[in-house]
C-alpha cells in the first residue's frame, strides 16, 4: 500500500510535541510492514538535518493564492537509517522563520499561518501528482494539513488522479485548530456556502476553522488514545467546541494509543544517562539519581523519592494544581526536579518556590533533552496531573524506566497506567479523577507511603518495565484501518 504521511513537523529534524515525536516513528514502522511510505514536511530553515544529504529534485511548480504565485521547492532527504521517503515543502517567503507557528516578536501566532499552510496543503498535493503513482491513503495530522482531505473533494482541477485515495485525518491535541478571520476564508476558493453559519464545514463561532473542515471531509479519523477519542464527543468543553461534529462522525472515529520508540527510551541502551540499567539489575537507577541531585546541588536523602516532572508550564499539564499544592507537598518528605517552559507567571512561580525549599527543589526553566532523559533515569515518581492529557507520553517513558506516574484519570494516562491495587501488588501507577490539588496530593501520599516498603515499591517499578509500548503495535492497528479503508 501506498501512504502519503502529511505532518506539520517530525522528530529529530524539528518538533514542539508529541506530534513531532509520532512523525518521527510512526512511517518507519508502516513500512516495517510493508507498506511504501512518503513523509511530508515544510522545509523550514531551523530543521536539523545534520550531515544527511538534501537533494532538491527536477519538479518546481507553483501554487496560486489570491493572484499571487508561491514557487514550491521539492527536496528530498537521503537518511539511510529509514525506510521512507522524507520530501519538503519549500519556500523562503513562507517557511524561512524564526520559528515554526509563532512570531517570536510578539509572541502570537503569525499573521499569515493560514496561507502558509493552505500553501503547506496544495504544495503536496501538488507533489504528489508529480512523483506518483497516486497513494491509496493520504494520512494528515493536525489543523495545519487538515485541509488536504477538503481541498480533495472540492477542488477539480486534480481530475480524477486521487479517485481511489483514501484520506485519514489524526488530531493530536484538539485545543489547536487552526482558527482565523472569517474574511480569509475567499483565499481558499471554496464554494461561499462552506462558511455559511451553523451549517458550513468551515464555519466556527464566526471564523474559519481548518481543524473543523477536515473533520467533516476525511474519510476517516483518529486521535492519539482510545479514551480521549470518547473525552472529546462527550461536550463542548472536552470537545473544544468541535463536540457535536465529532459525534456525527462518531462511527468513523478511532482512538489509536501512540507509541514509544524504545530505541531512544530505555533505561538499558539510552546514551544520555549516566548510567544503564535493566529490569533485572537496577543498581544503575540509584546512580542516576545521585548523580542528578548533586547536578542540581540538592542533598542525597535515600529515604525521599525523587519526584521528576519534565512539562510545558501551561494549566492544561495541571501547573495550577501543583502550585495550589505546593506547601502540602513540600510537608512530605521528598524532593522534586521539574525541568520546563512556559507561562511567565509559573517561571516567577518556580523560581520562588527554588528559594522557599532549597533542599527539596530545583526547577530547569528551559527545554534540554538530555536533562529530560536524565530526569526520567533518576526520578522515583513521575508526576503528570494533567487536566486534559490527549495522549502524553512522559508516562509510558517513565513505565520503562521504573520511575513510578502519578497521573490523572484522564484520556492518554487512563490508557497506559494501570492503578496500583495494595492487596495484590498489580498495577503501574497511581491515579487520581477529581482535577483538584486534594485529590492530587491524597495520589501523592499514597505513592510516597509506599516508597519506604522497598520490595512493594520495586515490585511496581518492574510491573511498569515490563509495559510494552512499541510503536509497532500502534501501527499494526494504523495497518488495519488503512487496510479496511481501502478495501471499503
Amino acid at each position: 500500500m501506498r501512504i502519503a504521511f502529511v505532518a506539520p513537523e517530525m522528530a529529530p529534524f524539528l518538533k514542539t510535541g508529541g506530534l513531532g515525536d509520532v512523525a518521527g516513528a510512526l512511517p518507519d514502522e508502516l513500512a516495517k510492514c510493508g507498506h511504501d511510505v512518503s513523509v511530508f514536511l515544510p522545509y523550514y530553515s531551523q530543521l536539523e538535518l545534520g550531515r544527511l544529504a538534501v537533494h532538491e529534485r527536477k519538479e518546481k511548480f507553483t501554487v496560486t493564492i489570491d493572484r499571487h504565485e508561491y514557487e514550491v521547492t521539492l527536496s528530498q532527504v537521503r537518511d539511510k537509517r529509514r525506510n521512507v521517503q522524507i520530501l519538503l515543502i519549500g519556500n523562503k517567503e513562507l517557511f524561512d522563520r524564526s520559528s515554526l507557528y509563532v512570531d517570536p516578536s510578539t509572541g502570537v501566532d503569525y499573521e499569515d499561518n493560514d496561507i502558509r499552510f493552505l500553501f503547506f496543503s496544495k504544495a503536496v498535493i501538488g507533489a504528489i501528482q508529480r512523483i506518483g503513482p497516486a497513494p491509496e491513503i493520504i494520512h494528515v495530522h493536525d489543523w495545519q494539513s487538515a485541509l488536504i482531505p477538503v481541498l480533495l473533494k472540492n477542488d477539480s482541477s486534480s481530475g480524477s488522479y486521487f479517485e481511489n485515495t483514501k484520506t485519514v485525518l489524526t488530531v493530536h491535541n484538539l485545543a489547536y485548530q487552526g482558527a482565523f478571520p472569517s474574511e480569509r476564508f475567499r483565499l481558499l476558493e471554496l464554494p461561499t456556502e462552506m462558511m455559511a453559519p451553523e451549517t458550513g464545514p468551515f464555519e466556527f463561532w464566526g471564523k474559519m476553522n481548518y481543524l473543523k473542515a477536515g473533520l467533516v471531509f476525511a474519510d476517516r479519523l483518529t486521535t492519539v488514545s482510545p479514551k480521549y477519542a470518547m473525552e472529546i464527543q462527550e461536550n463542548s468543553e472536552t470537545g473544544c467546541g468541535l463536540d457535536g461534529v465529532l459525534r456525527s462522525r462518531s462511527n468513523d472515529l478511532f482512538g489509536i494509543l501512540n507509541g514509544v520508540d524504545y530505541k531512544v527510551w530505555s533505561p538499558s541502551r539510552d546514551k544520555q544517562i549516566p548510567a544503564t540499567y535493566h529490569l533485572n539489575n537496577l543498581s544503575g537507577k540509584r546512580t542516576n539519581k545521585v548523580e542528578l541531585l548533586n547536578r542540581s546541588s540538592l542533598p542525597i536523602r535515600d529515604t525521599a523519592p525523587l519526584i521528576g516532572m519534565i512539562t510545558r508550564l501551561v494549566d492544561q499539564k495541571g501547573i495550577d494544581l501543583v502550585a495550589e499544592a505546593s506547601e502540602e507537598l513540600f510537608k512530605m518528605n521528598v524532593q522534586m526536579i521539574l525541568l520546563g517552559s512556559g507561562e511567565k507567571k509559573y517561571h516567577e512561580f518556580f523560581k520562588d518556590l527554588e528559594d522557599r525549599y532549597p533542599d527539596k527543589c530545583r526547577c530547569y526553566l528551559t527545554f534540554d533533552n538530555v536533562l529530560a532523559h536524565h530526569i526520567e533515569a533518576a526520578s522515583d515518581i513521575y508526576l503528570m496531573p494533567s487536566r486534559y492529557e490527549p495522549c502524553g507520553l512522559n508516562q509510558m517513558y517513565s513505565l520503562k524506566y521504573g520511575t513510578v506516574p502519578v497521573v490523572r484519570n484522564i484520556g492518554g494516562l487512563s490508557n497506559s497506567v494501570v492503578k496500583y491495587d495494595a492487596t495484590t501488588g498489580e498495577g503501574t501507577g497511581f491515579l487520581f479523577d477529581e482535577y483538584s490539588s486534594t485529590a492530587m496530593i491524597a495520589e501523592l501520599r499514597k505513592a510516597v507511603s509506599l516508597f519506604a516498603k522497598k520490595r512493594a515499591w520495586t515490585k511496581l517499578m518492574k510491573n511498569g518495565m515490563r509495559e510494552d509500548f512499541s510503536w509497532h503495535r500502534s501501527a499494526l492497528s494504523y495497518c488495519r484501518l488503512f487496510e479496511s479503508l481501502v478495501n471499503h
